[in-house]
């Protein structure tokens, strides 16, 4: 059975569409991506559920897959890099300010804002479960309980608080050789040191030669944006872990 050759560590709002693009086409696809929960909700949602709650079973998520970026397996990069330990890691910054307000303007306002897509989202939970429980690992992985933004994200200054926490984290989690870090403004016009980094032991090893010098970020939605939920932006000391919403 294959196994993950590359970790993406970046959260959300970092170029994960972009990153998904640039492995596959290296020959490290198919990349499994939120968009890949939002195509399956039936049979991934709780698959991440029995992840968050302690059960590793990395091989059955992953299956078929060789790489991964975004939410949710970034939010488990220190487990999937323990898991598959020749598994490079990349790590996708960017500048704070600005992924504040993209985060803002796409994920959390569809969580927390006053937006027609965050109401028809409250609205299909009523009448479909399975939506209902993605919207739940959606606050699991996001806003409580091992949320990354649990310590709080009412102000731009605790999202950003809380992204370089997790930049820092993984830096200090993953060794020099396991990690590259990329900001989104490069492209991918990847270096000879990334290339070694990302390159994998394998006969059907696609040439980094001949690939686009550049696969072009753009801030658009990306799949984890549709991750609406249903209350007032409160400090997590107001709303303790597993809370009951209204919807």
């Amino acid at each position: 059975m294959p196994e993950l050759t590359v970790i993406g560590a970046g959260l959300p709002r970092t170029g994960t569409l972009s990153q998904k693009l640039a492995f596959e086409k290296l020959g490290f696809g198919p990349c499994y991506h939120w968009v890949d929960v939002i195509a399956d909700l039936e049979g991934r949602v709780p698959q991440w559920d029995r992840a968050l709650d302690g059960e590793e079973h990395w091989d059955e998520i992953f299956d078929g897959f060789q790489s991964t970026v975004d939410w949710p397996g970034g939010f488990f990069y220190a487990e999937l890099a323990s898991a598959y330990p020749n598994a490079k890691v990349v790590l996708s910054v960017r500048d704070a300010e600005r992924w504040e307000q993209s985060f803002r303007e796409t994920i959390w306002n569809m969580c927390f804002g006053e937006t027609l897509v965050r109401y028809a989202s409250a609205a299909r939970a009523q009448i479909d479960p399975r939506w209902e429980r993605y919207l739940h690992l959606v606050d699991r992985m996001f806003w409580i309980e091992r949320g990354t933004f649990a310590s709080g994200y009412a102000e731009p200054a605790q999202l950003i608080a809380a992204m370089k926490r997790h930049e820092q984290a993984v830096k200090q989690a993953i060794p020099s050789d396991r990690l590259l870090v990329w900001d989104v403004t490069e492209g991918w016009g990847l270096s000879a040191t990334s290339s070694k980094l990302l390159s994998r032991r394998s006969r059907s090893r696609m040439p980094m030669t001949g690939i686009p010098s550049r696969i072009a970020w753009s801030p658009r939605r990306s799949a984890s944006s549709a991750a609406g939920t249903r209350r007032e932006p409160i400090q997590p000391a107001a709303d303790p872990p597993g809370a009951t919403r209204t919807r």
